[in-house]
């Protein structure tokens, strides 16, 4: 039903898929959580590691994460539950690969020069000559890279860990004894950046498949989902949104919004709060719709917190109008973001949406529900404007914001400057911060690209670009606001 880019995804899709049939078979037990290996990895020979046993035991700790508890040890008394932690991204042990700590070393292409620069220019006296070529020793290496930087024949080599170099808030630790990589909660954003990078998949997010999968069997509930527009392309570029929200609808959930309209409701709100705040004498404002963005503000720019747009998230606007009509309702909000998971929990927020899923745990859940998007009819989605659903890609949100501030003729300087990446944001802060921002907007998304490039997407972005905005009601907010977008924006709040 589904194809996969690479191995990882495979294995991380099937555990998935299976902790949703035991959900769903009212299975989810210790004894069959520890059991899931059995579809996935037993074999004769291993596949991936070097072992079966290695192989069993990373399975063993995935399954554990995505049914909630804590991915650690292989015995049932290590079920440690998570469920109402915080924290999003966590470890699994197992498969860590334990990377070198080493950042610098001396490889082969060393010629053992007379001029020894790296010795010269080392200012921790870490560079020695052994056996007449260089050599660093570990223990006084202040990791500065100069002797990189000098060595004339590239003879030094820098290698860093993927997850801690990925990480914009440097929330990737190393132990010194097991050498496995930890996350430090107080740092982390819950972005994913460090799950995405590792190649060996150690790194992973707490999963609500379980929950969610047994309430839509059990129909006990109303259920209502709210898709993220970057969901297209996800299952094929020959599967449209129509026949996704077809094939949610065919696994329980009683209706199906797309997050398009929220941002059209965040476009109109947020570009009349830019107007207020610019009016008022400040220098310049940030969006607030990327929770990753939101988060390492707060942590990294403190100072600059006061600059975040007071108006929710697309996610957030959407989920008041639906409970606003539907107070009973469960809502699962659905995209390509791990910080999404977080967001929902935030206090100024929290409550409005019940659950929130990635790209990813949704293939599985249909996967284990035999639906398959391909073979199920084409529903009308045309929730809101194309420039609503442009807020996926980076740069979407600004070009909404004018689109707004030029038909509603708003005579006020709007000079955005578009940032994606841990390294663009940054820069674009540190400007700000010292009054030498080019702009008086800043649109940050912590993914680069922006969400169609999210953590927990199921397809690679570069296949899904083309088909992601192919669909759309309208190119002008105008013309979605003066029906339904206005109608849901007079029946609730849109601020923070």
């Amino acid at each position: 039903m589904f194809t996969f880019d690479t191995s990882l995804k495979k294995i991380k899709h099937e555990v998935l898929k299976q902790i949703v049939l035991l959900s769903i078979n009212d299975n989810l037990n210790t004894k069959e959580i520890f059991n899931i290996h059995k579809f996935i990895v037993d074999k004769d020979t291993p596949a991936y590691r070097c072992c079966i046993f290695k192989e069993r035991a990373i399975v063993n700790q995935r399954a554990k994460l995505a049914a909630g508890y804590m991915p650690i040890g292989d015995e049932y008394s290590d079920l440690i539950d998570i469920k109402n932690n915080e924290q999003i991204m966590y470890v699994i042990e197992a498969a860590c690969d334990r990377c070198p700590i080493d950042k610098y070393t001396v490889t082969e292409a060393c010629r053992g020069c007379i001029t020894h620069k790296c010795k010269e220019v080392c200012p921790a006296n870490a560079m020695m000559t052994v056996g007449g070529k260089s050599y660093i020793n570990q223990e006084l290496c202040k990791e500065c890279g100069l002797c990189k930087k000098i060595c004339p024949y590239n003879a030094i080599s820098e290698v860093r860990r993927p997850c801690k170099t990925s990480c914009p808030t440097g929330a990737l630790k190393v132990d010194e004894i097991t050498r496995r990589a930890i996350i430090n909660e107080e740092d982390c954003i819950q972005c994913g950046a460090c799950m995405t990078a590792c190649p060996f998949g150690a790194i992973s997010d707490k999963s609500l498949v379980a929950p969610v999968s047994k309430k839509l069997y059990q129909k006990k509930h109303k259920m209502i989902a709210i898709v993220a527009p970057s969901i297209s392309g996800q299952m094929g570029n020959n599967v449209s949104i129509g026949q996704i929200k077809s094939s949610l609808k065919a696994i329980g959930f009683s209706d199906v919004f797309e997050a398009s309209c929220g941002a059209d409701m965040v476009t109109m709100h947020e570009a009349k709060e830019f107007v207020e705040r610019m009016e008022s004498g400040q220098n310049y404002m940030t969006n607030s719709c990327c929770p990753g963005f939101f988060s390492y503000i707060e942590k990294k720019f403190p100072t600059e917190v006061s600059h975040i747009s007071n108006t929710v998230s697309p996610m957030i606007a959407m989920g008041r109008a639906i409970k606003n009509e539907t107070p009973d309702a469960k809502i699962v909000f659905i995209g390509p973001c791990t910080a999404k998971k977080a967001e929902a929990k935030r206090p100024d927020v929290a409550g409005v949406i019940d659950y929130v899923l990635t790209f990813e745990e949704l293939c599985a859940i249909l996967d284990a529900f035999n639906t398959n998007p391909e073979n199920c009819s084409e529903e009308t989605l045309e929730d809101g404007s194309t420039l609503g659903r442009g807020f996926g890609m980076a740069g979407g949100l600004t070009a909404a914001i004018e689109n707004y501030v030029s038909t509603e003729n708003i005579n006020i300087e709007f000079k955005p400057v578009k940032v994606s990446g841990s390294t663009e944001i940054k820069k674009a802060l540190n400007m700000a911060k010292i009054n030498k921002l080019q702009g008086n907007f800043i649109e940050g998304m912590m993914c680069n690209g922006g969400c169609i490039n999210g953590a927990g997407v199921f397809s690679d972005p570069m296949t899904t670009k083309g088909t992601f905005i192919k669909e759309g009601k309208s190119s002008s907010i105008k013309n979605v606001s003066d029906n339904k977008t206005n109608k849901l924006m007079g029946k609730v709040s849109l601020d923070r």
